[in-house]
């Protein structure tokens, strides 16, 4: 997600990263179906999974999802990000992640020097002034 009153420059700056790591800038959209926009809670693991998904529930979560890493995470509509907040909040559950974002809907796996090429991108866009998030569908570790 970039800011930026001239979007020439910005889109320019975006090219130019893509296109120095190997990718392609797609046309605006053009990736939007790969992402879910929604709010985001992720408790630590060992949180009381039942208590979270009894709160979350109520306070009108989509999903309750356990993580591998044993941490458990909310969804819901980005509309209820700050009512949930609060209802975690008043229960004594304390989210390590809070947030509104685009969580993909697919993960594309990487390994080796695809996982390492994707890092050096995604850290080109990171660095440019006018991009405020970066979001992807990559499942690695570096």
């Amino acid at each position: 997600m970039c800011i930026r009153d001239s979007t020439k420059r910005t889109v320019a700056d975006v090219r130019h990263a893509f296109t120095k790591h190997g990718g392609n800038l797609g046309t605006d959209g053009s990736v939007a179906f790969l992402f879910k926009h929604c709010a985001q809670f992720v408790f630590a693991p060992g949180a009381d999974e039942e208590l979270i998904m009894e709160v979350g529930l109520s306070g009108g979560a989509e999903d309750v999802i356990s993580d591998a890493d044993d941490s458990v995470e909310v969804i819901a509509s980005p509309n209820d990000f700050e009512s949930l907040k609060s209802i975690f909040e008043q229960s004594g559950l304390e989210p390590e992640v809070a947030e509104v974002t685009y969580k993909p809907t697919i993960l594309n796996a990487l390994e080796g020097e695809e996982a390492e090429k994707m890092q050096k991108l995604l850290d080109a866009l990171e660095a440019l002034d006018d991009v405020q998030d970066v979001y992807t569908t990559a499942d690695y570790e570096v």
